[in-house]
């Protein structure tokens, strides 16, 4: 058995390389030897979102708090809020974030592939984000 205490891990600032706006991100978990998931709490301020990426074995969302959207390539922009779980299937290229003026946070858990839990794309622009 392994127990983390809350506040553990030092909350990091999202990269800008990464991330749109002010992001913060907690993290829960690390993979292992015997475990492939990494979790982390990331909460996005209004406006705020990912960049597009992908995952190679997929991503589980928990929202938590606040109004966010969520968008897979070639789909329409969601609304999502606490207690909604969003799944993004192994390489769907996406992005998922904030309301333009609600915060957002949510538990991001995605599994390890030869050392990858994910590939960082382009932003999001300003007008893909607006719809």
């Amino acid at each position: 058995m392994e127990i983390t205490r809350i506040a553990s891990k030092p909350s990091v600032k999202g990269p800008a390389d990464w991330f749109t706006g002010q992001v913060r991100i907690d993290p829960l978990f690390d993979a292992n030897e015997a475990r492939r998931g990494a979790s982390a709490t990331v909460t996005f301020e209004p406006g705020a979102r990912t960049a597009w990426h992908t995952h190679p074995l997929g991503q589980t969302l928990i929202i938590v708090s606040g109004l966010g959207w969520v968008q897979r390539q070639g789909g329409p922009v969601e609304e999502v809020r606490p207690g909604d779980v969003v799944w993004f299937a192994p390489h769907e290229k996406h992005w998922h974030g904030a309301s333009s003026t609600n915060g957002m946070s949510h538990i991001a858990i995605q599994e390890n592939l030869d050392g990858k839990v994910v590939d960082w794309l382009e932003h999001v622009s300003d007008a893909q984000y607006q719809r």
